[in-house]
């Protein structure tokens, strides 16, 4: 949950930024980033909650940061992709296994 959102840009890229407090302004200037522009929320949110709240903000409405802000809402607010897990396999039975023994023996071998 975050408290305060905006945007930045470093090396020419503008990306949303996510935070706590305000004291991120001086971390991100201190590694280069300029063009900060972060503002408080008006209550903890999500990422996919902050970035449609920054749809409604000014942020939005500058040209440099319209951009950034689709992109994320792409990322955060798109469909949800389906996670696929392997199913695990059932241990077997030792009835089963020795069902699979018995067959075997009985059956002939092909030469």
């Amino acid at each position: 949950m975050f408290k305060v959102a905006g945007v930045s840009v470093l090396k020419g890229e503008v990306k949303v930024r996510f935070a706590n407090d305000m004291t991120r302004v001086k971390v991100l200037a201190k590694n280069g980033h300029t063009d900060i522009e972060l503002l408080e929320l008006p209550e903890a949110m999500d990422k996919p909650a902050v970035v449609t709240y920054l749809k409604t903000t000014d942020l939005y409405t500058d040209a440099r940061f319209t951009a950034a802000i689709d992109a994320a809402d792409t990322k955060y607010n798109s469909v949800a992709t389906v996670k696929v897990t392997k199913a695990k396999a059932e241990k077997p039975s030792i009835e089963a296994i020795k069902a699979r023994a018995k067959t075997a023996k009985s059956e002939p071998v092909a030469e």
